[in-house]
């Protein structure tokens, strides 16, 4: 069949005029909005020509892709033959038929239908897909006012039954990415079907057009260019209409569009479909909130007046310091200054995450753009912010992407940037580089427990494919930059030390243990040689197990797990060997003028005695890896309540313990005192005074003070306003050999006010008496030793002792 055309210049042809005209534009022109443009005008000029003639009352509408002019190479032709319903229907299949075959004989794919604007109407009613093609109804030829009446329909129909219809789109797009997957992880990603690909971006334009909510734009079009800008040069390359990148034709592809390689073609892609997955996510979360918002007002209006609705302002509840939760999400508070506040970034994040909540989109954009750089190094209240984000687990992910989105990660470590969105062409890895990293940390966080440091376990996780970004051996180019990164991070030297030696060796345990024959006494050997400490071999025990993980399903198994635990056990041993017996603790500490006058007061005056001061800033402060903050020290009488009564008065206070010293004493020769030594910091506001904490302290040894009811009391309060994140159990252990004097129990938890307070009264209730009691919060997990004695003053027996540990983890809930 044979129909006139016009090629580009507006000369009438045969119908073949169309193919070579096409033709030419397609191998003249770059890849990229203005083809594709000119592509959709010369087939409009075509099917206008065909449409020469026909009666009044019909229009031809481009719906779907081509009525955003978004034609590439292979893609199907979306039309609508609309009609008034006056014509005779001989006379409108003549009509179709002059359409639909020069088409089909030009070789391309047909979407079509023959509709009255009321028939259409009812269609999209029924058809979800059906209404989003109409919605981006064009007109190309015939009767254009009754394109017009069809648009405004159409419109009208959306935005009306928006509120029911955008949840069935966002359950179109989570079946969507059960079948084909997130696109920016992808080794072979669909560009149209995956999460943030084509269909999504399409999705986040219906939303925008409900007049519901509205995606964030910065860098949408960019990305939704991008992904269309590849699947040109793959439909040109392959020849076919396909929407899958495969790996054999992803270099042919990234020279059609002048990339250099495989690699830079994906990192693009990856980029583009992140964009729009951070937007989707805002997109229907803002969405959410709106048509929950209306449900509420309905409801509200039943019990209020309309002018007491509008005097309610959004609940905020504080969070951190300048960070609270507003409507689900993370914002800043009203008194909040980036600009002043280095730390403000980390502090919302870890807020956030620690919530399970999302940092809102203006919040993370506020912070790009006021934040102040943090120093270099961090200072220590950085690092711990980094950990706490890092530990919150699954919940980390989605705040470290807001904060990716918009370059704050990359402002904080600089070196991410080569290893985001950097591809891994290994079938066993499920994720990029940076994303692995991400999920590593996740993995850790869950093995905290397992671990003396989990703060250098997760920022071990974090950075063990640091090197990936670099030429040669990633472990090797990761030793250097996980040391200068640690250094920027603000750890000192034998921690730096640590992590890189963590990054130098994070395939170690897997790869002897697969590899090597575990019953040479030269494998071991070298393992231990490689790792130097006992302290290491546990971290890098727990870091391979998260890798693995991390990776994907094929990289861990039973097996694999067996041979590692076993190579880890024999090259403790063999560490065990060279190093001297551990020291005992449990001795009383010798004391600062400071601690000795209150440790003299207390003893004459029977009763507590405190003093808040600051520790001074400055490049040594840190050395030892505690963090800078307000010291609080306590001195008191010997009291079988005193470490739960003072740790439960600082949980009321809203104070966060970061580190603990319970040390005795007998100063005069008047009976021993106990000397508590804390560091502390308010979860938000100012500290409190000292002499309401001590009134608090002396109400809570008297017995006047509930504090275990006060707390449980506040909990209940806070319980149901923001869901918990879902922290691995508490661990509870006995340390062996960990003192001749003292039997040292250990317990690794998820920080959380009044934990002191608990383990304390557990301890009490035992009737055992606390010698010296070492806490130390790394991130959000605490990490506590307690050297406890019988009445008589020695060891417990062995059993005793085990049965103390179960019976302190029954109390936290483990």
């Amino acid at each position: 069949m044979t129909a006139e055309t016009t090629d580009t210049t507006g000369r009438t042809e045969p119908g073949d005029g169309y193919a070579a005209a096409r033709l030419r534009l397609l191998r003249g022109t770059r890849s990229g909005p203005p083809r594709r443009a000119a592509l959709a005008a010369l087939t409009d000029a075509w099917l206008a020509r065909l449409m020469a003639g026909a009666p009044a009352g019909v229009a031809l509408v481009a719906v779907g892709g081509y009525g955003r002019r978004e034609l590439s190479p292979r893609s199907d032709l979306d039309l609508l033959l609309l009609h008034d319903g006056t014509l005779d229907p001989g006379a409108l299949a003549t009509l179709a038929d002059r359409i639909w075959y020069p088409v089909w004989d030009q070789g391309l794919d047909l979407d079509h239908a023959v509709r009255t604007p009321a028939e259409a109407r009812r269609t999209a009613a029924e058809d979800l897909k059906v209404q989003l093609g109409l919605l981006d109804a064009r007109h190309v030829a015939g009767d254009a006012a009754l394109t017009a009446v069809l648009r405004t329909e159409q419109f009208a129909q959306w935005r009306a039954h928006a509120p029911r219809r955008l949840p069935e789109l966002r359950e179109l797009g989570h079946e969507r990415a059960e079948r084909h997957g997130e696109l920016p992880y992808l080794l072979e990603p669909d560009l149209k079907e995956a999460r943030g690909g084509l269909r999504d971006a399409t999705a986040l334009r219906a939303v925008a057009a409900s007049w519901l909510a509205d995606a964030p734009r910065e860098g949408l079009a960019a990305a939704r260019g991008t992904l269309l800008d590849v699947r040109d040069a793959l439909h040109l390359t392959t020849g076919r209409g396909t929407d899958r990148l495969a790996l054999q034709d992803q270099d042919q592809v990234a020279e059609a569009l002048g990339v250099h390689g495989a690699d830079a073609l994906l990192r693009q892609v990856y980029e583009a479909g992140r964009t729009l997955t951070y937007a989707q996510d805002v997109t229907w979360r803002e969405v959410g909130r709106v048509l929950k918002a209306r449900s509420a007002k309905r409801g509200l209006r039943s019990l209020v007046t309309r002018r007491e609705a509008r005097r309610e302002a959004p609940e905020r509840t504080p969070l951190a310091e300048g960070v609270v939760e507003q409507d689900g999400e993370v914002v800043l508070a009203r008194t909040a200054r980036p600009d002043r506040d280095p730390c403000l970034v980390l502090r919302a994040a870890a807020a956030a995450a620690q919530a399970g909540l999302p940092l809102a989109l203006a919040t993370a954009r506020r912070l790009a753009r006021d934040a102040a750089p943090l120093p270099v190094p961090w200072p220590a209240e950085a690092r711990e912010l980094l950990v706490t984000l890092l530990g919150a687990g699954p919940d980390a992910v989605p705040v470290w992407e807001a904060l990716e989105a918009e370059g704050l990660v990359t402002a904080l470590l600089p070196d991410w940037e080569r290893v985001r969105c950097r591809p891994q062409r290994n079938a066993v890895h499920r994720w990029t580089v940076d994303r692995h990293l991400v999920e590593a940390a996740v993995r850790a966080s869950a093995l905290t427990r397992r671990v003396q440091r989990p703060d250098l376990l997760l920022v071990g996780a974090l950075l063990h494919d640091i090197g990936k970004g670099w030429p040669g051996d990633h472990s090797v180019a990761g030793e250097t930059i996980a040391r200068d990164m640690a250094a920027r991070i603000g750890f000192p030297p034998p921690d730096a030390d640590v992590l890189a030696t963590l990054v130098r060796h994070h395939l170690l345990l897997v790869e002897t243990a697969t590899r090597r024959d575990l019953d040479d006494p030269a494998t071991v050997g070298a393992v231990a040689e490689a790792v130097g400490a006992p302290g290491t071999l546990e971290l890098l025990h727990a870091l391979t197990e998260a890798d693995a993980l991390a990776t994907g399903p094929a990289a861990w198994s039973a097996w694999r797990d067996a041979l590692v635990t076993d190579l880890a056990r024999r090259t403790a041993a063999v560490l065990a060997g060279e190093d001297p017996p551990h020291a005992g603790g449990g001795e009383p500490a010798e004391l600062g003028a400071e601690a000795e006058r209150l440790a003299v007061e207390a003893a004459r005056t029977r009763g507590p005695v405190l003093t808040l001061r600051t520790r001074p800033e400055g490049p040594d402060a840190d050395a030892a890896g505690e963090p800078v903050g307000v010291e609080l020290l306590v001195a008191l009488p010997g009291h079988p309540r005193a470490l739960s009564a003072v740790a439960g008065v600082l949980a009321l206070h809203r104070l966060t313990v970061r580190a603990a010293e319970l040390t005795r004493a007998d100063p005069v020769g008047e009976g021993p005192v106990l000397l508590l030594t804390w560091r502390v910091a308010a979860e938000y506001g100012s500290l409190p005074a000292a002499d309401r904490l001590r009134a608090d302290i002396r109400r809570a040894l008297e017995g006047t003070l509930d504090v275990a009811a006060r707390l449980v009391e506040r909990e209940k309060a806070y319980r149901g306003r923001r869901r918990g994140l879902q922290a691995p159990p508490p661990r509870v252990t006995v340390a062996p050999d960990g003192s001749a004097r003292a039997t040292v129990i250990e317990v690794r938890a998820q920080d959380a006010s009044g934990l002191l307070h608990r383990i304390g009264r557990a301890l009490e209730e035992a009737g055992v008496t606390v010698r010296s009691a070492h806490v130390s919060t790394l991130g959000a997990n605490a990490v506590d030793a307690f050297y406890v004695t019988d009445g008589t003053g020695a060891p417990l027996p062995r059993p005793a002792a085990e049965e103390l540990a179960r019976a302190v983890q029954d109390s936290l809930g483990g």
